[in-house]
């Protein structure tokens, strides 16, 4: 599924018009012109998306700028905030996009639920359960020591409904059926199962990832291994195929790369064009490594 079909991205007039109506505004200066002066120089003007899009480039290449921009043009939902700089806000506003058609020419609406998922989130949401967990831990013990008081304790007074939760409580305790370890499970509630930090990564993604939705994904492989990479790889195609997802990634994972029929943008060539993953330098820089130790996979 498409939804988004085009983007449109500032030239270098408009970008030079925005820098300057700025300084005049703050006075005769401009502390910060980012997101300028990136795309023009790579003759960057404008983006046509396929159901899998992927940007390409190394370090600073804009990338993930690009996912920012187009992230805060559409007005997406995202947990870590958008890129900064003075410019940015009015840069995004002059930005311009079209969405898909259907069948009968009518352009295609935004899913409600589309968003921009980065590492921030990723990292977030792994910080957040060890957080969950180490309270609960802690609301556990204290539990497990009401749980004696309650159960071996005098009988405690109920005189109306203002009393009826800490009864309630009691009565749970002197249960036979109700162990220990279930009554603290049952008031403390249960710990979050952590798994390794790539494992919770895919399975983030896992949960994250709805049908029928627009997704931009800003390096979706950090902390996965090159096995959990694989997974996320045919995750990813997945939800493209089958889903109703369209997918708008940066990255440099070689195996992100290989997602089936994803058109890739090499933001390391200028002019930014199109290329096929086995053309890019970060894929054939593994293959040559791999050839030229060769032999020690062929024993």
């Amino acid at each position: 599924m498409r939804y988004l079909e085009k983007f449109i991205l500032p030239d270098e007039d408009a970008e030079h018009d925005l820098a300057h109506k700025r300084a005049e505004e703050n006075g005769g200066y401009l502390d910060c012109g980012y997101p300028c002066m990136i795309f023009p120089e790579k003759e960057l003007s404008e983006l046509d998306f396929e159901t899998t899009t992927l940007f390409y480039g190394g370090n600073g290449s804009g990338k993930s700028t690009l996912l920012q921009v187009i992230a805060a043009a559409l007005d997406l939902q995202r947990g870590a905030p958008a890129g900064g700089g003075e410019l940015f806000e009015p840069y995004t506003r002059a930005c311009a996009y079209r969405m898909d058609v259907d069948e009968e020419g009518r352009s295609v609406a935004l899913p409600a639920h589309s968003r921009m998922i980065g590492s921030d989130d990723v990292f977030e949401y792994m910080l957040a359960a060890r957080r969950t967990n180490e309270e609960r831990a802690v609301r556990t013990e204290e539990e497990k020591k009401a749980h004696a008081s309650l159960k071996f304790g005098e009988t405690l007074p109920f005189q109306g409904m203002k009393d009826y939760d800490a009864y309630r409580k009691q009565v749970l305790a002197r249960q036979r059926s109700l162990t220990r370890r279930k009554f603290a499970r049952m008031f403390a509630g249960k710990q979050i199962k952590l798994l390794s930090n790539g494992e919770t990564a895919l399975e983030f993604f896992r949960i994250h990832l709805k049908n029928d939705a627009l997704y931009l994904l800003d390096e979706p492989e950090n902390s996965l291994s090159p096995r959990l990479q694989l997974e996320m790889k045919e995750l990813l195609e997945d939800r493209a195929r089958y889903c109703g997802c369209q997918l708008i990634i940066a990255t440099h994972s070689p195996f992100l790369l290989a997602l089936r029929g994803a058109k890739i943008y090499d933001l390391d060539s200028v002019p930014v064009l199109p290329k096929k993953w086995w053309e890019l330098e970060n894929c054939r820089t593994y293959f040559e490594f791999f050839y030229r130790n060769r032999d020690l996979f062929l024993k």
